[in-house]
């Protein structure tokens, strides 16, 4: 198993915070779903706090875990970026 450590950015005015909610749009949600297309497995996010909604964030941490290796770092970035589409940024530290 690997323990991936994301650092997260995103301008929160168009969430309704950091936590997953039936209310609308979070970072949570958003981050999971882009990961759910990149590594075709359904993973699931630890926050190291919240946000509430329309707080922004510079150093937002997460972290999963994953059977998946990622070996190319800067390949799966860009893919994740791609998907969370400039709204929110990941930045990837693979913890051993």
């Amino acid at each position: 198993m690997f323990n991936y450590l994301l650092k997260i950015e995103y301008d929160g005015t168009n969430f309704v915070g950091w936590q997953s909610q039936k209310n609308g749009k979070s970072i949570q949600n958003c981050v999971e779903k882009a990961l759910k297309k990149v590594l075709k497995t359904q993973i699931r996010i630890i926050g190291s706090g919240r946000t509430d909604k329309g707080v922004h964030a510079l150093s937002q941490y997460a972290n999963f875990k994953s059977k998946i290796k990622i070996k190319e770092k800067k390949a799966f970035l860009d893919s994740m970026n791609f998907f969370l589409k400039k709204k929110i940024k990941l930045i990837l530290k693979i913890k051993k």
